[in-house]
């Protein structure tokens, strides 16, 4: 029993280096090969395949990853920082998935159905309301701002090109969004 313990353990290590690696290599070039993926994660080429049979699934994974990583992210920054620092870090953290997104967006989108946006955005919908919610109880935000326009908003971030220039429109336009917030700079 130790022994399938230790292979499912191994193989989910495998899986999350895949992920880790594939999400900085899609990053800086959405062309990243499977296999310098494999090769940079330190596995096979088979193992990769094992997890990821097609780019798709790796993408779609790396996509999941990510959003799960930021869903999860929101209670943590509200437990160690005030709201309104929490929610700025948390709006770091999405740029930098847009970073990533931006190269894989068309595979995202023509991978993905309704039904799994649905999945996906419901979660992303209720970590921007935790932490809106938050800053607007600690009088960081104006209250009644709609979290779902929030997002919409920042979901323009993934279209900015991840260049220095881009870079420095995204922290442009996230501090855009926070004045509309009522948030003070």
């Amino acid at each position: 029993m130790a022994d399938k313990e230790t292979l499912r353990a191994d193989a989910q290590a495998n899986r999350d280096r895949i992920l880790d690696v594939a999400r900085d290599a899609l990053a800086a070039d959405p062309a990243a090969s499977l296999n310098s993926i494999a090769n940079t994660a330190g596995v096979g080429a088979g193992t990769l395949y094992r997890h990821f049979p097609s780019r798709e699934s790796l993408v779609l994974g790396v996509y999941r990853k990510e959003i799960d990583t930021l869903v999860a992210l929101a209670p943590v920054l509200l437990s160690k920082q005030p709201p309104l620092r929490a929610f700025r870090s948390w709006c770091d953290r999405l740029a930098k998935f847009g970073r990533m997104k931006y190269g894989v967006a068309d595979i995202v989108h023509a991978a993905t159905s309704e039904q799994e946006n649905q999945e996906i955005y419901g979660p992303m919908l209720g970590a921007v309301h935790q932490l809106m919610e938050a800053c607007e109880g600690s009088g960081e935000i104006r209250p009644g701002a709609d979290p779902e326009d929030f997002l919409v908003l920042v979901g323009l971030l993934w279209r900015i090109p991840p260049n220095a220039a881009g870079e420095a429109r995204v922290k442009r336009l996230l501090a855009v969004a926070f004045r509309g917030l009522g948030a003070k700079d």
